[in-house]
């Protein structure tokens, strides 16, 4: 097995086993922050608390879905596409976005599929977890937008998403900023077992592969939740209204059956889709990144945080960045330098 592969499958949980209001269609919150201060350490905004609503909701149609979306910057800026993973959602870039609108940057942040007013088109399509599925869901928007290049940037299944779209599809790709490096999945190294303390990392992988997970999901999504947030961002004191506002994304219809068949996909024992196949091959190749790129590994990283296990996978310019005392969720719990990573990274 790849020392890459393994990584994807270490990253999730690296810390944790080291240490063992709904969102409808229309306009909702997803941020209670504005424009700040300078700071001299990144000279670029700070966003301050100020309890007015930050943006609402926009809808549109892109390929099998309709997409629920918050936009911050001028329309006519550089367009910078954020993706969230699980169990989070575009709160995550909350103080993100108006760092970077200040900036002058078009700021798109999509629910993925399965999240907030994301919804299908038609009842008859797969409710599909599948790496390939997520990527094409979000070059779809970018189309959609009329968006031609971007900026791509997230973390955990957003992560994942953006560099593959950076490897898939470059002419449509400025700039990648990835949390957690390169973190494909090859479902054949997958199979392959990790030493029993790694394993226990995964335990909600497998706990998902049984109907008591299921079962268990469906019936206690938020508490779950919750305690993931916990375990892999440990140092992270988020409050109550925090959560509660990404809580809300998962009262998606879809949520429970995209996060299910995600990891059961993972595992080899869920199909994905005949018409993915093409593109998750290529994606099992381990294909080299040659936009500019910048990498981010935090506290949860683990052993891998040094970031030596991937580098040779960026061919293009590139730097990795270490974040000490941070977690899984590095545009929520340091915005600063998740923004300055996507600021930088322009400028390669």
């Amino acid at each position: 097995m790849s020392e890459a592969i393994n990584n994807d499958r270490r990253n999730f949980f690296g810390t944790a086993i080291m240490t063992l209001a709904a969102a409808r269609f229309g306009t909702t919150r997803f941020s209670d922050m504005s424009i700040g201060t300078m700071t001299p350490e990144t000279g670029i905004a700070v966003a301050t608390p100020t309890g007015a609503s930050f943006h609402s909701i926009k809808q549109i149609d892109a390929g099998v879905l309709n997409v629920g979306y918050a936009e911050a910057g001028p329309a006519n800026g550089p367009p910078v596409v954020l993706l969230h993973g699980w169990p989070y959602d575009i709160n995550a870039f909350g103080e993100v976005a108006p760092i970077l609108a200040a900036r002058g940057y078009r700021v798109i942040m999509p629910f993925l599929r399965g999240y907030g007013t994301t919804r299908f088109l038609s009842d008859a399509t797969m409710r599909n977890g599948e790496q390939a599925a997520i990527a094409v869901d979000a070059i779809a928007l970018m189309d959609a937008l009329k968006i031609q290049k971007a900026i791509v940037g997230g973390f955990d299944w957003g992560s994942r998403t953006a560099g593959i779209m950076a490897a898939l599809w470059p002419e449509r790709i400025k700039g990648l900023v990835a949390v957690s490096g390169y973190i494909m999945v090859n479902l054949q190294a997958n199979m392959q077992p990790l030493p029993p303390k790694a394993e226990l990392g995964w335990w909600y992988q497998y706990y998902f592969a049984t109907e008591r997970g299921v079962l268990g999901y469906s019936k206690n999504t938020n508490e779950f939740n919750k305690l993931i947030w916990q375990l892999a961002s440990p140092k992270w004191k988020f409050d109550d209204a925090t959560f509660a506002r990404t809580a809300a994304s998962f009262n998606n219809p879809d949520h429970v059956k995209i996060v299910i068949h995600n990891y059961r996909w993972r595992l080899s024992i869920a199909d994905g889709e005949a018409k993915y196949s093409d593109l998750e091959q290529k994606i099992f190749a381990g294909p080299s990144i040659s936009v500019p790129s910048i990498t981010i590994s935090s506290d949860f990283d683990g052993a891998a945080a040094d970031g030596k296990t991937y580098a040779s996978k960026f061919s293009g310019k590139y730097d990795h960045r270490i974040l000490n005392g941070i977690g899984h969720n590095v545009p929520q719990e340091d915005p600063q330098s998740f923004a300055k990573a996507i600021v930088d990274v322009d400028g390669f």
